[in-house]
């Protein structure tokens, strides 16, 4: 957990935006992957992983925003 605390919010931001479009052309891949879910070919484990690869820095970011949250909550003072 300590190395989320410690991870800068603006990198982390501009890391879970740019991996979030890559590639940016043709598509992105967490569009393309998207189509194959709707599809139901999205069965192969390259492309679930391709899905947690993408998602993995907003993840990250939702969990330190959370933690960030939390902190602010847990510092007010009555």
């Amino acid at each position: 957990m300590r190395f989320i605390r410690e991870f800068p919010f603006p990198l982390l931001i501009a890391v879970a935006i740019f991996m979030l479009g890559a590639p940016f052309v043709p598509e992105p891949h967490l569009v393309e992957k998207a189509r194959m879910a709707m599809n139901g070919t999205l069965t192969r484990p390259i492309d679930l992983f391709d899905v947690v690869w993408h998602l993995l820095p907003t993840a990250l970011l939702v969990w330190k925003t959370v933690l960030w949250r939390r902190e602010q909550i847990e510092n007010r003072t009555p």
